[in-house]
């Protein structure tokens, strides 16, 4: 049973041998077994699937649905009949041109299932089963273009949607109200879709100025912002027209009474009507058309801009947006202050509730 130094004494043992015989009366006994030894060259079928069985249990959703799609659809058709070591560098290459003349995906998401193959093997160096990670390295990745920045850039942008959300949101024909508000939070504290549907009026510190993201897809999610004087205000004027305010009340809710979740966020809030709804207000004004490919994540965006225009520094804002990585706040902080000081001082007299001159007026007239 094992010695002293693991706790066992020769009372304990009786009492461990008292029970073994009773089983044995009773018919349940059974001799031990040992497990049998794993093979020492498993294929890539087995071992990717007794990791993801494992690993899924530690993954949010989405994460569980792309690594699944990744798998099936991708690395187990190529790999599922090679062994670990019969994976090598050069295997590795032919299964990256091998989707290249597919033509199907694009270079990012190749090395996206790259990066997942990677991580899988990782896991079979540390096991013992192979000696190296042939997937790792710069080197088997595709060269893809980064993505064009998609954020709201100027004070007229933000105010156009908010404006258009506005608009939507008192039309007889509304099927779903607070639009304002939800923006505002998207665009001013730089929450997730997901986050947004999670948020309790509880977690909502008007009196302070704070509001606190308590459930989020990582923990560097898990953070208190510091509420603009603009966000503060929509929130106390969506609060004051809400009838469940209760502290385990939901802040945003769809027409039917639901907590919004990210699909609904995009395709309700962040919708086509209200984008279409905000061009033809900046139209009216003779301004640009909101940028394209905007989304809920890329007002994430915004929120990092406003936050460099307003003077803080990279990681305030890292704490801020709930990063870890400095490169992408890096990024921001930098192409904002390239903005002219007219422009930020616009930006920030949006935020703080001032009034604000629209772009093309001058510097002195509008820090006048």
């Amino acid at each position: 049973l094992g010695d002293s130094s693991e706790g066992w004494t020769r009372a304990r043992a009786d009492e461990e041998l008292s029970n073994i015989l009773a089983d044995v009366r009773r018919g349940l006994w059974q001799p031990y077994t040992p497990p049998p030894e794993p093979p020492r060259d498993p294929t890539f079928h087995v071992f990717a699937s007794e990791w993801f069985s494992t690993k899924r249990l530690e993954l949010a959703p989405n994460t569980v649905r792309n690594y699944r799609n990744d798998l099936t659809r991708h690395l187990l058709p190529f790999f599922h009949r090679h062994t670990l070591r019969q994976i090598t560098i050069a295997e590795v290459d032919r299964y990256r041109n091998a989707k290249v003349r597919e033509g199907a995906l694009k270079p990012r998401t190749i090395n996206m299932t790259l990066a997942l193959l990677a991580q899988i093997l990782e896991v079979a160096v540390e096991y013992g089963h192979i000696d190296r990670n042939p997937a790792s390295g710069r080197r088997r990745r595709l060269k893809a273009p980064r993505p064009r920045p998609v954020y709201l850039d100027t004070a007229e942008q933000m105010a156009a949607l908010l404006d258009a959300a506005s608009a939507l949101d008192g039309a007889p024909t509304a099927q779903t109200e607070g639009r304002r508000a939800c923006l505002a939070a998207l665009i001013f504290a730089g929450l997730r879709a997901e986050e947004v549907g999670r948020l309790f009026w509880r977690d909502v510190d008007l009196a302070n100025g704070r509001l606190s993201v308590g459930r989020s897809k990582t923990d560097a999610g898990v953070r208190q912002v510091d509420l603009l004087p603009i966000l503060r205000d929509e929130l106390a004027a969506h609060k004051a027209a809400s009838e469940r305010i209760g502290p385990n009340d939901v802040v945003f809710l769809t027409a039917s009474g639901k907590p919004r979740d990210r699909h609904n966020v995009r395709q309700r809030v962040l919708a086509p009507a209200v984008i279409r709804t905000a061009d033809e207000l900046l139209a009216e004004q003779e301004r640009p058309p909101l940028p394209a490919g905007l989304s809920p994540h890329k007002l994430r965006h915004t929120f990092a801009s406003i936050l460099a225009a307003l003077g803080r520094d990279p990681a305030t804002m890292m704490a801020q947006l709930g990063h870890t990585d400095p490169a992408f706040t890096l990024r921001v902080y930098t192409h904002m202050m390239r903005r002219s000081e007219g422009e930020r001082e616009r930006l920030r007299a949006l935020v703080e509730g001032r009034e604000w001159a629209p772009t093309g007026t001058s510097p002195a007239e509008v820090l006048a």
